[in-house]
């Protein structure tokens, strides 16, 4: 199958497999998983941060870190489809009593800092009180500009609040931009970095932050179930992905530039701005079905998650023959004249 819905469906290749079969292992919730406490000390080096906790998925990661940041009542800023507000069943309200104030996102991916301190709460009990702001990047596949991210620490900094980014690909972000990961997450107070994304690995997350922060998320992950125990097996997998998977993501965003120019070529598609910025292209069809072009598709041995809007993303099971193989298919799906 070429699977364009997601980089989540990446598999783990031989010698990934390998590490984690041989990985040393004991009990995570008591500290002594020598694999795990590996991958977090390496995760806190590659952000910058003082401390890290590895976690089950990006989801349970950035809860960790609101309800670290923030109290039962408390209240976060975060953009309307931003994962941590949109796509997570509302985990902050539900489990952690925290009030989402969501804010429109822009076209490049960043939220108004000017709207932003607008939405502040007055120092009031009628009001909950405004503790952290989040950020994510990349966001749709398109990179925040770092003088955004200056600016957006500077606000955070003024206002007093807490500043979180869900760097699900952070690592796409820095790879685009060729700069070091710390350069982007040594803003932020706290980072969820996603390793079973476009790094390959089969599951997992890490929050990055400072001792007191990942203590603070180490208990909640207790409270939420997150104790995995002899979980060196799947943090082996993770080790292996930032040591091997980081630099070769450039070529994930050279295939999605290159669909995005085959794609401009096909009447029938219409290509979103921003695309193909890293790892994503989106794409619609102003007069076909989007549903009948994934069934189509689908039988020839293609995967699209059909839609108003289709997300298609590169990854590093997409090959640039993939690459052709899917247009050409694509193109026999239009009536010819």
């Amino acid at each position: 199958m070429i699977d364009l819905r997601s980089d989540t469906v990446t598999r783990p290749n031989d010698a990934m497999r390998k590490a984690m079969a041989e990985a040393e292992v004991g009990d995570d919730v008591y500290g002594e998983d020598p694999t795990v406490n590996r991958l977090e000390s390496l995760a806190s080096e590659m952000m910058g941060t003082e401390s890290a906790i590895f976690v089950s998925s990006g989801t349970q990661s950035n809860l960790l870190a609101l309800m670290s940041h923030c109290r039962r009542g408390d209240e976060y800023i975060v953009g309307q489809d931003a994962h941590t507000y949109k796509y997570e069943g509302g985990g902050a309200a539900v489990l952690g009593s925290i009030q989402p104030q969501p804010l429109d996102v822009e076209g490049d991916g960043t939220i108004d800092l000017k709207k932003a301190e607008e939405v502040i709460k007055p120092d009031d009990y009628h009001f909950a009180q405004t503790k952290l702001f989040c950020l994510e990047n990349t966001k749709s596949g398109r990179v925040l500009p770092m003088n955004y991210l200056f600016a957006a620490k500077e606000f955070a900094d003024r206002a007093n609040l807490g500043f979180h980014l869900d760097g699900a690909r952070i690592f796409n972000a820095a790879v685009k931009l060729g700069i070091d990961v710390k350069e982007i997450s040594s803003l932020f107070d706290s980072v969820s970095v996603c390793l079973s994304k476009g790094l390959g690995a089969p599951v997992g997350s890490v929050l990055c932050g400072s001792k007191d922060l990942i203590g603070q998320a180490r208990r909640w992950r207790k409270v939420l179930g997150g104790g995995m125990r002899q979980a060196g097996i799947l943090a082996a997998g993770a080790i292996y992905a930032l040591q091997n998977n980081v630099e070769r993501l450039s070529d994930d965003h050279y295939h999605a530039a290159r669909l995005r120019e085959a794609l401009l070529d096909i009447d029938e598609i219409k290509v979103e701005p921003g695309s193909a910025d890293t790892n994503m292209v989106f794409i619609s069809l102003p007069a076909h079905s989007p549903q009948e072009l994934a069934k189509f598709l689908q039988q020839k041995g293609i995967l699209i998650y059909p839609g108003k809007s289709m997300r298609l993303v590169t990854h590093l099971d997409i090959s640039g023959s993939d690459i052709t193989d899917f247009v050409e298919a694509l193109k026999s799906f239009f009536p010819v004249g």
